[in-house]
């Protein structure tokens, strides 16, 4: 089938609902009409002759052709906007040296592949080396000099007065339920109903430390069955039925790895969002390449909201 009339447009809505799960979020994000996006949405589904979404009164979750669809809506924004830097900029391409960033291994899988691929496109002559660890060390690294630059959670660092953080996505924490789950019959829950139930906690990336900063104001103690550095451990212990987790919405994805389903709901209560950003040692002199990466990263990110 010959798509001549799906447009960057499309592509950018598209994304913008994928990642906020409805169509009121998106059209508050992009400030355009809730109308005009289901529009777009209905005429890029039927160009494409398959469904992008399952919707329901619930929000939007995208189908397995939606999330194909997905990776190659973020390939096609990708590639546009390499198109549009090096037909003014040139000066990428001779770029050399070596170039050392660092990532924790929870952000790696979602900012980091993309992100290099395109730097390596833009930057041929650059030795690139990755240094993956826990945020403090990182951070360490940075102070060191060792590293140029880190992306990892960016409001939550133990040295921030010696940082320059800059925020690429600012994701709101929701509740990760199993299908069947009595909390699922709301479209908001509170914190207090959330520890009513057995919690599975991810240690990663100090997203946990955040949460438990919020019970303790709450004064609420909810039973903790697993702490865990996994995942897809978390993920599928959810879908299993085994708990409930309080986790960003960069990591959610519907599906376990035993197809079992997981529901999210957005909490009614004041949360802090999990920041992923830039990090570099604050006072430093970006070396070319570095200040090359971050305008990729942030062109990167903007892609993604626009």
């Amino acid at each position: 089938m010959n798509h001549r009339h799906v447009t960057l447009r499309q592509f950018r809505y598209f994304i913008a609902v994928a990642e906020s799960g409805s169509v009121a979020s998106a059209s508050r994000m992009l400030n355009i009409a809730q109308s005009a996006l289901t529009k777009s949405l209905l005429e890029l589904e039927s160009e494409l002759g398959s469904s992008l979404f399952a919707r329901s009164s619930k929000g939007m979750t995208l189908t397995p052709q939606g999330h194909r669809f997905l990776l190659s809506a973020r390939k096609v924004i990708g590639s546009v906007a390499d198109a549009l830097r090096m037909n003014g900029a040139d000066s990428a391409q001779e770029l050399g040296g070596v170039l050392a960033v660092g990532v924790t291994s929870l952000v790696a899988g979602y900012y980091l592949s993309e992100l290099f691929s395109r730097f390596r496109r833009n930057c041929p002559a650059v030795e690139v080396f990755v240094t993956e660890d826990t945020p403090r060390f990182l951070e360490h690294l940075l102070i060191n000099g060792e590293l140029d630059v880190a992306i990892m959670v960016s409001n939550a660092l133990s040295e921030p007065q010696a940082m320059v953080a800059e925020t690429l996505t600012r994701s709101p924490n929701r509740v990760w339920l199993p299908a069947n789950h009595p909390l699922t019959a709301h479209d908001e829950v509170t914190l207090a109903e959330c520890a009513g139930h057995d919690q599975i906690v991810l240690e990663a990336d100090r997203i946990d430390d955040v949460m438990k900063a919020v019970w303790a104001r709450r004064q609420l103690k909810p039973r903790t069955i697993l702490r865990t550095s996994s995942l897809e451990a978390v993920r599928s212990l959810v879908g299993a039925g085994a708990g409930i987790a309080v986790l960003p919405d960069f990591l959610y994805r519907p599906w376990t790895l035993d197809a079992e389903h997981v529901e999210v709901r957005r909490l009614r209560d004041e949360v802090p969002s999990i920041d992923v950003g830039l990090v570099w040692r604050r006072g430093s002199a970006l070396k070319p390449a570095a200040t090359e990466f971050i305008d990729l990263a942030r062109e990167q990110s903007r892609a993604r909201r626009t």
